[in-house]
Order: C-alpha cells, then structure tokens, then sequence
C-alpha cells in the first residue's frame, strides 16, 4: 500500500478544514460587524460575544490544522521493519468478536478516515496519543493489546502490519 497516498489525502482533509474554519471565522467577523444596527448590538451584547467566541474557536482550529499540515510536510512513512511505529498501516482483531479494523498510525489527524488504493477499504487514522495508537506502539504482529474503550478493557490482536 501507498503510504505516500494515505499521508496526501490526510493532508487534503486537514487543507479542507483548515479552509472550512478560516471561512467560517470570517462568516463569524462579518456578521458581527455588519449583521446588526447599532443599537441592536447593543441590545444584543450576549450574541455579539457568542459570534466573537466562535470566530476565535474558528481561527484555533485553523492553526491546528495548518500545524498539522506542517507536521506531514515533514512525515515521512516508511516499511515497518520491526516493530511497530508510527507510519505503520494495523490491522487489528477483537479477540472476543472477531471485529476487526485497519488504521494508519500517523503523527497527526485523529479520527480522519482514509481509502485504501483504487478505494479499497477505509482506514482510520490513529494517533501515538489515542488509547489504541499507545497500545500497539513497539508491538509485533500476534501480540495483544488491551485497549479501554467507552469505558470497558477490549483485547485487540495484532492480525497484521505494513
């Protein structure tokens, strides 16, 4: 598999959102500038402050995505030679009801969902941060992780590493 495919794609979501939230500030600034009269901003401090508190949430996520950009410019996934690191494509298996899943351990973009090449399977992107990603970190193949999700401990096997 393409990792330098999974990384372009990541990097096309985090452009998207970072375009998405920029717009979204300005959206925010306009209609607080021009949304109202004088007096009705006044009258309206409360949803003045909330367009204003929205603007600011917007231009954060912006940076974040623009740093994780900056981040992949540098990320540079090869094959998994040993253990597992970050760069690595995972698949692992429930040991209780065989569900299983695929994820690409980046440095960045938690959550983000990726295709396969030639849309083959989706992949979701797991950072060293999560729960899962600190648990298969340095594993191998066949070793079981213990994983707390939604408050319980699941037991994933490692089925498989690219």
């Amino acid at each position: 598999m393409d990792k330098q495919d999974l990384v372009a794609q990541l990097r096309r979501q985090l452009e998207a959102s970072a375009r998405a939230a920029l717009q979204a500030r300005d959206a925010a600034a306009i209609e607080a500038r021009e949304g109202a009269t004088p007096d009705e901003k006044r009258e309206d401090a409360r949803a003045a402050h909330q367009l204003q508190t929205f603007g600011g949430a917007q231009q954060k996520r912006a940076q974040q995505a623009l740093a994780e950009i900056d981040a992949l410019t540098r990320f540079r996934p090869g094959p998994v030679t040993s253990s597992i690191a970050v760069g690595a494509i995972v698949e692992i298996e429930d040991e209780e009801t065989g569900e299983g899943r695929t994820f690409f351990l980046a440095p960045v973009g938690a959550g983000m969902t990726l295709t396969g090449p030639g849309g083959d399977g989706i992949l979701s992107v797991v950072t060293p941060q999560s729960p899962i990603g600190r648990a298969v970190l340095g594993r191998y193949v066949d070793d079981v992780v213990d994983v707390m999700v939604d408050g319980q401990t699941r037991e994933w096997r490692i089925s498989f590493v690219s």
